[in-house]
């Protein structure tokens, strides 16, 4: 039956030269690195609206923010590792609708098990915050914050696994979509909320998180609805015998998503730390290392979307058994991740004032010296843009061929070792401030980049690569 049913996917025609991989690659990158700017123009719509209630608001919900971004990125990460499995189950075409089903059940279970009991421990954020030092006052409204926000933690999660699972096999357009609708959803619903508008009660910073709810939520049913009524995936019946349970299956997933899970830990960790650092030197620090972060953020989302679709490019060739696609797919993803970062870095090297120019109002005296910090991060920002596309293309093209325990050791060692390190010698030791820090963060970048890329060169030396089919 499962033979008689399995859809056409991406897999139908294997490329037989770099250029066919090159555009297979990029009719499924294209709409998910759409869908991840536009979710960073959601991250962006909540910043505006609660940037007007004030600065303790706004110190609030960065704070908030963190914790939720940092549980939420670690929990996509592990039930992300569905990726591949259902990459491979297409490559090998055994069982594909059966196998595909699997995964993503057992991905949905596992993240509804695990993001439970960390969106109750949420409810501390308080307690958590004041643990690291926090001012009380933020911490208390930070606290409120995370209330209501805590109700998103479960839903986020299974947005993930819909969204990979509907490019997986075939339809990443609808990630665009389901984002683009995101988008509206929540400058109506801050519109609302935060101000009261539409006859709704004002609510301040707590209606901004009530709108991170209700715009999740949406997404959630969203996706529910894609997967049951487009044609290609409802062939899959992803939802049915959502009760049954398969263990081995889940097994797998937390041995490839944990790796996973803590590589996106270590690597937002090690900003947030930057940040501490920054906090330490002085206020025009932190706000410089901000805004010249926020602006490498957006940049970093043309290759975050070239490396999960060369998750699952790498995945389809590893399930075929074939190491010649299995190379190639992964040498074309990494080439294009590079290439594209060598246009953002390029444009930030040459004009960087007008990025700046987007997030301060460079006429006013009194930004001076935070524009002057931002425009020397940005010259640095430009380098390890480069840095930062290379290791985030080839993690995804090592995660194809289920290769995830040895990047999270590279990722530890390079990020917290060699790069928070280097950013502590240099910013303290040395005494070169803020500018220390951030050249602290592209060696963290470039040692990692190295070793990941040293990994899929040698690939066969480590038996990465399947056995011929």
């Amino acid at each position: 039956m499962d033979a008689a049913v399995a859809p056409r996917t991406l897999t139908e025609h294997r490329p037989a030269s770099n250029r066919a991989e090159l555009v297979a690659l990029g009719r499924l990158a294209g709409p998910l690195v759409a869908a991840n700017l536009l979710q960073m123009a959601v991250y962006a719509v909540d910043v505006v609206f609660v940037a007007r209630l004030g600065a303790l608001e706004l110190a609030a919900s960065t704070l908030g923010l963190f914790i939720y971004s940092l549980v939420m990125w670690g929990l996509i990460g592990l039930t992300g590792a569905c990726a591949p499995l259902i990459a491979a189950e297409l490559g090998a075409r055994r069982h594909a609708v059966r196998q595909v089903r699997r995964s993503f059940r057992m991905a949905m279970w596992l993240g509804v098990l695990v993001a439970t009991p960390l969106a109750v421990a949420m409810a501390f954020g308080e307690t958590i915050l004041l643990a690291a030092g926090q001012d009380p006052a933020v911490a208390d409204r930070a606290d409120a914050f995370l209330d209501i926000l805590l109700f998103a933690l479960v839903p986020s999660v299974l947005c993930g696994v819909m969204r990979t699972t509907a490019a997986a096999l075939g339809r990443p357009g609808w990630a665009m979509v389901v984002t683009a609708i995101a988008l509206g959803v929540g400058i109506v619903a801050n519109w609302c909320f935060v101000f009261g508008n539409a006859g709704f009660p004002r609510m301040g910073l707590e209606g901004s998180a009530l709108a991170s709810l209700v715009t999740t939520l949406v997404m959630t049913i969203a996706y529910a609805v894609i997967l049951v009524r487009d044609r290609r995936l409802r062939r899959y019946r992803l939802f049915g015998r959502w009760w049954q349970t398969e263990w081995p299956r889940m097994a797998q997933i937390v041995r490839l998503g944990v790796p996973i899970a803590l590589t996106l830990t270590f690597e937002g960790a090690l900003f947030g730390g930057a940040a501490v650092l920054m906090g330490l030197i002085g206020v025009a620090e932190v706000a410089a290392h901000a805004v010249a972060l926020n602006i490498a953020a957006i940049a970093f989302q043309i290759p975050l979307g070239i490396g999960q679709a060369a998750t699952i490019r790498v995945g389809m060739a590893y399930g075929a058994r074939d190491p010649a696609w299995v190379g190639r797919a992964g040498n074309v993803a990494v080439a294009l991740g590079i290439g594209a970062m060598v246009l953002t870095a390029a444009a930030i090297w040459i004009a960087p004032l007008p990025f700046v120019g987007a997030y301060l109002d460079l006429a006013d005296p009194v930004n001076a010296p935070v524009i002057a910090l931002a425009l020397q991060f940005l010259l640095i920002a430009a380098i390890f843009q480069l840095l930062d596309g290379a290791q985030v293309v080839t993690a995804g093209v090592l995660r194809g061929v289920q290769d995830t325990r040895a990047p999270m050791l590279i990722a530890l060692f390079g990020y917290w070792v060699i790069g928070f390190g280097t950013s502590i010698l240099l910013g303290f030791r040395f005494g070169w401030g803020g500018v220390g820090v951030w050249i602290g963060l592209a060696v963290g970048l470039l040692a990692v980049s190295i070793l990941l890329l040293w990994r899929w060169h040698v690939r066969d030396r480590l038996g990465l690569l399947p056995r011929t089919a």
